[in-house]
């Protein structure tokens, strides 16, 4: 029987957060179960019921035993009955908040912890207080979300002493994890990959002169620049045409800004896996022009330019984070200074006028994709750092 790794994520699971069961889901030696206290409103159907369990699905005040569980350590009796009767072997926290929660739990199953880092929870949180001020209860009231974040910054020095690993998605967020207290020798970098079965172009669809943006409507996207570039690119090409795929707090901004100065966009919300591969078979290339966030935030590596690359779509983004780790300027795409609407909208129209340099983009993006970024390796590895532990562990009893 295999081994069961407990995959703790706190809310179970954001649509926008794919790259969690995908990996988990390509597990060969090691079977995943999906933890945390709640799930998402809508659910997501990428979680197998069978194999997750939250708190919130055992008792019938979940608020309550949340806050117990992650202000007093407490975890509900049910619960926690549940979570061993599993005999999981590792519990591997997602995201850096996240593995304070994964540490309580690896404490009270006895069992190691590991924890990926992905991008805003190593490089945009920032203390409200001084670092010796006491969490305040006003705080916990009135400003739950910075509680928390302060909460997790107060214990992240014990995360990385208790953590036996602490995975970066990218080169760039492994220098930040260091730079933020972790040990070098613990921090890896594992880049989570893509389905390269999954993620393989349909070559008789025709190429549109589209130029794609996916993500989340945050700041640190850049969408807002993508948009000024394409103002720019219109006035000498005015059949390109814009589509925009996600949502977020910044969706009505955007959707003015685009009104105002563009002649040719849409945007389409959230959609699933199979509409985005279909935007990616008939797009010229994929934008993705993401900044350095007034508060700090910034990308780990933003899985929808490997994805894009596997596809044969060449990426137009940014010299920013783990992006150039898997954009290869002038290789597999083009990159420009973050913020650098002008280069940005050079760089948008150097591949649509350009089809043998797009078609040279598509076919060394895909072969990058393949060497550096294949799900399958990648997960193998993973699996290997769960049997070193797991082989210190057995050593040292």
């Amino acid at each position: 029987m295999k081994k069961i790794v407990m995959m703790y994520r706190d809310q179970l699971l954001p649509y926008s957060e794919t790259f969690i069961p995908t990996q988990v889901e390509s597990l060969q030696s090691y079977t995943g179960f999906y933890v945390g206290t709640s799930r998402t409103p809508e659910g997501n159907s990428l979680i197998p019921q069978s194999r997750s369990s939250t708190l919130s699905d055992v008792v019938s005040k979940p608020e309550i035993w949340k806050m117990a569980f992650k202000l007093a350590h407490t975890v509900h009796p049910r619960w926690f009955k549940i979570l061993q009767e599993l005999s999981p072997s590792i519990i591997h926290a997602h995201f850096g908040l996240d593995g304070i929660w994964g540490m309580i739990l690896a404490q009270k199953l006895n069992i190691p912890l590991v924890v990926t880092f992905r991008g805003s929870d190593i490089t945009g949180m920032e203390s409200s207080r001084p670092e010796n001020e006491r969490l305040r209860i006003d705080d916990f009231i009135w400003r739950r979300g910075q509680f928390f974040r302060d909460l997790y910054l107060k214990r992240r020095d014990r995360l990385f002493s208790t953590a036996h690993y602490c995975f970066a998605v990218s080169d760039f967020l492994r220098s930040k994890l260091v730079e933020k207290g972790c040990p070098p020798e613990k921090a890896i970098v594992l880049y989570t990959g893509v389905n390269l079965e999954k993620f393989t172009p349909d070559l008789h669809i025709p190429v549109e002169p589209v130029v794609l943006f996916v993500g989340r409507l945050v700041e640190k996207k850049g969408c807002e620049y993508l948009i000024r570039a394409m103002a720019k690119v219109q006035l000498e090409l005015p059949e390109a045409e814009l589509v925009v795929i996600g949502d977020g707090p910044l969706s009505s901004r955007l959707k003015t800004l685009a009104a105002d100065s563009l002649k040719r966009y849409r945007f389409l919300g959230s959609q699933p896996h199979e509409v985005v591969k279909s935007w990616m078979n008939r797009s010229t290339l994929l934008s993705l022009p993401s900044i350095t966030a007034k508060s700090g935030d910034s990308e780990g590596l933003p899985n929808v330019v490997v994805e894009a690359q596997a596809m044969r779509l060449p990426v137009v983004s940014s010299i920013h984070a783990g992006i150039p780790e898997a954009v290869l300027h002038n290789e597999t795409g083009l990159l420009a200074a973050e913020k650098d609407w002008e280069a940005l909208s050079q760089n948008i129209l150097t591949i649509l006028q350009n089809p043998e340099l797009r078609e040279r983009f598509a076919s060394s993006g895909r072969i990058h994709i393949e060497k550096k970024f294949n799900l399958h390796r990648n997960t193998g590895k993973l699996e290997e750092f769960y049997s070193n532990i797991l082989g210190e562990s057995l050593s040292c009893s």
